[in-house]
């Protein structure tokens, strides 16, 4: 398995970093590793989506649930990817800490690659908190 961490701080409010965070259809805008969404069915908070990721133009299904300007969590259900990355929201202040976590492992054969991902995956999470803070402190100014 691998286990990654990420965590910046934003200069506005849990409400406005909640907005970007839990608009679910414009993720490929902030993470580059995935490349497309489409819902499948949404039933409260919780939707079912397929993913197409960056590796290999891959297809996976995640079941998402979103806990209101908590965290939402992605449970990878189907592909190339198990396991979740979880996305979470700390108020502090008039700032947000947000924190991304995944613990996943490519499944069958692509095991073997799990360590050289993790450095893509790794990279790919920093860049993805930086532009949710960038985007979210612009439009607080």
């Amino acid at each position: 398995m691998a286990n990654i961490s990420a965590s910046i701080e934003i200069n506005a409010s849990v409400d406005k970093v909640w907005r970007i965070i839990s608009d679910l259809d414009s993720e490929p805008r902030f993470w580059k590793g995935t490349k497309q969404v489409r819902n499948i069915s949404t039933e409260g908070n919780i939707v079912n989506r397929e993913v197409v990721i960056a590796f290999k133009d891959s297809k996976c299904m995640q079941t998402v649930t979103l806990q209101p300007k908590e965290k939402i969590h992605f449970q990878f259900t189907k592909g190339i990817i198990d396991g979740t990355k979880t996305v979470s929201l700390k108020p502090q202040g008039d700032k947000t800490m947000l924190d991304a976590t995944w613990d996943i492992k490519l499944g069958g054969m692509m095991g073997m690659f799990t360590g050289m991902v993790k450095k893509h995956i790794q990279s790919g999470t920093e860049q993805a908190l930086q532009a949710i803070k960038e985007e979210a402190e612009r439009q607080n100014s």
